[in-house]
């Protein structure tokens, strides 16, 4: 199965995760957060086949995410006011993004990573 891996590659734990799935040889195809950002519609898809709450998708140590004050939106506001708020910015959202058939990951913990070598 070819996965699809959602990153920013000058992330240091985006690069640990492309660097994991070549060397446990997962098939995937990269794509860029930030010049091909992900759309409104793909963010809802993936949070319904992740099972996580929106805000698990949204990137809380970002520069941007602090300068918008998003902490009190994401708090407040409903998930599709917060999916649009999500499909402006790459920077935003959470990555890497690990997206399956059935299953999306976010962020890099080998832990769960390895579920997907199964």
């Amino acid at each position: 199965m070819k996965y699809l891996f959602v990153n920013y590659p000058k992330c240091s734990t985006c690069a640990k995760a492309k660097k994991w799935l070549e060397e446990n040889g997962v098939d995937f195809e990269s794509r860029h957060i930030v010049e091909n950002k992900p759309t409104k519609e793909e963010l809802k898809k993936w949070i319904t086949l992740s099972g996580q709450p929106i805000k698990k998708f949204f990137n809380t140590s970002g520069i941007l995410y602090r300068e918008m004050n998003l902490k009190e939106k994401v708090a407040q506001n409903n998930e599709d006011e917060l999916l649009d708020i999500l499909s402006t910015n790459g920077m935003l959202v959470k990555r890497p993004l690990l997206i399956g058939k059935d299953k999306v990951l976010i962020g890099f913990k080998e832990k769960e990573w390895e579920e997907i070598k199964n």
